[in-house]
């Protein structure tokens, strides 16, 4: 994964108990384990580590699995999960007595922790499981082995048209936007995911209007390829999978085309991140340097850290961090905390305080007392005031004038922050609601001692729709510049 990525939104993650019990009981692992626990004195392993043939059928059958060719390669597969991760300790092959090489299998050292390991223990097997998966997921197809048998009696691998780092990343970033899809407020949150969709985020580039048709036979062919590979990564319990319709295959040939708009998209697979996903996922990304964040990230951190951070999160995530890190403090020293974070004459100050008043807004009224403390303080008396004033507070008193004022524009130079200096109808209304509720407006605020004095204004006269409003907002932005 490319550690170049932007940052992204806080992932809300069910505890480790909660996932590590998902964990355990994802096919993939439980099924390893229950091998794990079969191994004993008369398993029997290949040079590999594989189990011989021969021992396949017992091992189908130690799963509650036919011991038919399913059976085996179910087997098969967990086997190498639990030699992989640890589940099982495989002894050096010896020659045996037929003239061959065996070797010997037991329950390994990682075995003890499904049962007496915390609950961070059983997710570092699980992500070891997913390695597995992964790479399982992007090896090559191979219909009959016999064809790479070259004439010295070898694989010749270099005679599939296969690229392994190519079929890593590709995986890496289809795992990757559906990631974001998850974690991005406004986007599919919890909703599966059609995998033509996905296909074609990887595919289509951004800037192309219609599809050609060479990049539709090429997301047709990724459909194709990811719906092989989401069936191998559905039992690790990395996503949730409803795979292509096979009836697809012979209406249209063996990769069909993405769906038309009047067909039902679900019959070409939907894919979701399982919360286990979500947390795999993000784990692998912080491996490779990603930013990652997750809600819970600033529990332990003090409020300058808090109030910082709250700046680029969703409103949803930004409301449940909050109240984590609310909840590990009592309501005086939070309140006090938050306050002295929030004070300050730099750019994103205006910004702190427009969190450090949403985050009041879950702290219980006997934050009081810390409030009341600020009540003179220039920067943040206004916002004292309207807190009190929220909660019926008695003898709240009434905001001297530059208060009121330092505080309309410290709240519009807060949205401003918030949207990149850009435009958004809750600004407009933000606007023209501080400009028409005070008398005099713009006489008054063009003399206020505000750093963002004069952006403000000239946002004002940007945005405001009424015309004679907007040019009296120009009027003050060049007196407030004049003064500077």
């Amino acid at each position: 994964m490319s550690s170049d990525r932007p940052a992204l939104p806080p992932v809300r993650l069910p505890s480790d108990a909660e996932l590590a019990r998902d964990a355990l009981v994802a096919p993939l692992l439980a099924r390893a384990v229950r091998l794990a626990r079969w191994a004993g004195p008369d398993t029997r392993v290949g040079a590999g580590g594989e189990l011989i043939e021969e021992q396949l059928p017992a091992a189908a059958e130690a799963l509650g699995l036919d011991p038919d060719e399913d059976g085996a390669a179910y087997a098969s597969e967990a086997w190498r999960v639990a030699v992989d991760t640890g589940l099982v300790a495989v002894e050096d092959p010896q020659e045996d007595e037929h003239g061959g090489e065996s070797g010997t299998a037991e329950a390994g050292d990682q075995l003890a922790l499904v049962t007496g390991g915390t609950p961070q223990d059983v997710l570092a097997l699980w992500l070891d499981a997913l390695e597995t998966a992964l790479a399982d997921a992007t090896a090559p197809l191979i219909d009959d082995l016999a064809d790479l048998v070259g004439e010295d009696g070898e694989l010749d691998l270099d005679s599939l048209d296969w690229d392994p780092q190519h079929e890593a990343d590709f995986l890496d970033g289809v795992l990757g936007n559906l990631y974001l899809l998850t974690v991005t407020e406004g986007g599919s949150g919890d909703a599966p995911v059609p995998l033509p969709a996905l296909a074609a985020s990887m595919i289509v580039p951004d800037d192309m209007g219609e599809p050609t048709d060479d990049v539709l036979e090429q997301v047709s062919e990724a459909m194709m390829r990811l719906d092989d590979q989401f069936r191998v990564l559905e039992p690790v319990g990395l996503v949730e999978y409803q795979p292509v319709d096979e009836a697809l295959m012979a209406e249209e040939g063996e990769e069909p085309a993405p769906p038309a708009d009047d067909e039902d998209v679900t019959r070409y697979g939907m894919v979701r991140l399982t919360p286990l996903g979500l947390y795999g996922v993000r784990a692998r990304m912080l491996e490779a340097g990603v930013d990652a964040p997750a809600v819970g990230d600033l529990t332990e951190k003090g409020a300058d850290a808090l109030l910082a951070g709250l700046a680029h999160y969703p409103e949803a995530a930004a409301r449940a961090e909050t109240h984590q890190w609310l909840a590990a403090r009592g309501a005086v020293p939070a309140a006090a905390e938050l306050l002295a974070a929030a004070k300050g004459a730099d750019a994103g100050a205006p910004l702190r305080r427009l969190h450090c008043q949403q985050a009041l807004t879950l702290v219980g009224a006997d934050a009081e007392p810390a409030v009341r403390q600020v009540l003179d303080d220039p920067e943040l008396g206004g916002l004292a005031r309207v807190w009190l004033a929220e909660r019926g507070a008695a003898d709240v008193p009434a905001p001297p004038e530059p208060m009121v004022f330092w505080l309309a524009v410290d709240t519009i130079a807060a949205q401003l922050h918030a949207v990149g200096g850009g435009d958004s109808e809750e600004l407009r209304e933000l606007i023209e609601g501080l400009t028409s509720r005070h008398g005099g407006f713009f006489d008054a605020a063009w003399r206020v001692e505000h750093p963002a004095t004069p952006e403000v204004l000239e946002a004002i006269g940007r945005l405001h729709r009424d015309k004679a409003v907007a040019k009296e907002a120009r009027k003050a932005a060049f007196k407030s510049r004049s003064r500077a």
